[in-house]
């Protein structure tokens, strides 16, 4: 059996569902589908959910809404006709989302996550439709009736443990199950989703549920690149990697897939095979437990920019005990999640996502460092890109810092900070933002040449 997983872009329109559902007939094995909201159909376009989003915002605000709404029911009008499937399939649809919004809670964040989690839910019904028309018995299933059961943390919901008894059953169907993604039910009813891109994970979790043969995730690229094809069109496409790798590339800027999404296939030891809805007779990039390293030390580098580093000084800081807690405890009691913690005897850096540092936020945490922890110095500096060499032959291999930071200093680039793994598959290089283009060719032309 194989569960398969398809993202907005292969579900943007009636032609790319089209190809779906060839994929999926294509394989016996194939039974469970899992798919997202409709994404961009062109560059310029907008995601379903962000349409979604920004309705949900304006009901919020008490606007007039109905803009927004129709915006929405027009993309899914677009996707029934060109499919020709009945106009009840669209009224269906605004009518849920009426409902959702006349039946809201005042809880804020549970109806954005209702409002979001529409866009998958809708857009399976649509697909389901789609599968009968064409000849393939499929039905759609919502997640919450068959057992995907979620903590109540709306926006950044995380699977319970006995969802995975209850989804097992699914194996059982003998039509193809069309599962919508990104979201499910808390234990009290109310729906909540995971984080955006969330959908890979509603793949992962059913693939281990039913104890699948393979997780097939189709995208629109042909498998996943040693570096973003965006900024080195020359990248060499990844045939193989590992879990681990997979995911510390993914947490570091890769946007295939996402990073939490590997857990459940890791406990379950379920291979995933990322594919092209486009070219799927292309082979894609496999994801396993191990693979044989070889001569390929670094499978990837990945690079992403949007950071800040708060740098503390500080004379016999290793003689504290607990400095480095206290310093974490700041943060965490102001609600700033952190990157990386780079540190020497008497120097501690911190690295974050300039997006949780606001003017507000970063007076208050530099008030309180000087207050409590007394440091000799402490400055925030903005504009980092943070790059990532990931590879399980590191561990095996001499010199691959050396080798890094010869091609970054060759080619002019500063290295603000460097950090690695306790697991040694990977290092973290933090340069200006600047540099970042520059410091990713000249380490993908060290490593991959």
């Amino acid at each position: 059996m194989k569960v398969v997983k398809f993202g907005g872009s292969s579900v943007a329109s009636a032609e790319q569902i089209l190809k779906m559902i060839d994929i999926v007939a294509s394989d016996a094995d194939r039974r469970i589908v899992v798919v997202s909201a409709p994404g961009k159909r062109h560059s310029d376009d907008t995601k379903v959910t962000d349409l979604l989003i920004a309705l949900a915002n304006t009901v919020l605000e008490g606007g007039d809404y109905e803009t927004d709404l129709q915006q929405v029911v027009s993309r899914y009008a677009e996707i029934q006709q060109d499919l020709e499937l009945s106009e009840s399939v669209v009224a269906t649809i605004e009518a849920d989302l009426r409902g959702r919004i006349e039946n809201r809670t005042t809880n804020a964040l549970q109806f954005m996550d209702a409002m979001k989690a529409s866009g998958e839910d809708n857009n399976a019904k649509v697909i389901a439709a789609a599968f009968n028309k064409k000849g393939c018995p499929a039905k759609y299933v919502n997640p919450g009736e068959v057992g995907m059961l979620l903590s109540d943390e709306f926006g950044n919901a995380e699977v319970l443990p006995e969802s995975f008894d209850q989804l097992a059953e699914l194996k059982a169907s003998s039509e193809i199950i069309i599962f919508p993604g990104f979201f499910g039910s808390t234990k009290t009813g109310e729906v909540a989703t995971f984080p955006r891109g969330g959908s890979d994970i509603t793949g992962a979790i059913l693939a281990a549920a039913v104890k699948a043969d393979v997780y097939e995730n189709f995208t629109d690229v042909d498998s996943v690149y040693a570096m973003d094809p965006r900024l080195v069109p020359t990248a060499p496409a990844i045939e193989r990697m590992t879990y681990r790798e997979m995911r510390e590339l993914s947490y570091a800027g890769f946007g295939v897939f996402h990073e939490e999404a590997i857990i459940p296939a890791v406990h379950a030891h379920i291979p995933i095979c990322i594919k092209n809805t486009n070219r799927p007779q292309a082979p894609g990039t496999l994801v396993t437990l191990t693979r044989e390293v070889g001569d390929q030390v670094v499978v990837g580098i990945a690079s992403s920019d949007g950071f800040c580093s708060i740098s503390i000084d500080k004379y016999m800081m290793n003689r504290e005990i607990g400095f480095g807690r206290r310093l974490l405890q700041i943060l965490e009691e102001e609600g700033i999640s952190y990157e990386h913690t780079p540190s020497g005897i008497d120097s501690i850096s911190v690295i974050l996502k300039s997006s949780e540092l606001c003017t507000q936020k970063e007076s208050v945490i530099l008030e309180r460092i000087k207050a409590e922890l007394t440091p000799d110095s402490v400055e925030v500096e903005y504009g980092l890109a943070l790059l990532m060499l990931v590879g399980e032959g590191m561990h095996f291999a001499l010199g691959n810092a050396a080798q890094a930071t010869r091609a970054l200093g060759d080619a002019g680039v500063n290295i603000e900070m460097i950090n690695m793994g306790a697991s040694e598959t990977s290092i973290m290089f933090a340069v200006k933002e600047t540099d970042r283009k520059k410091a990713i060719h000249a380490l993908g032309e060290s490593y991959f040449g």
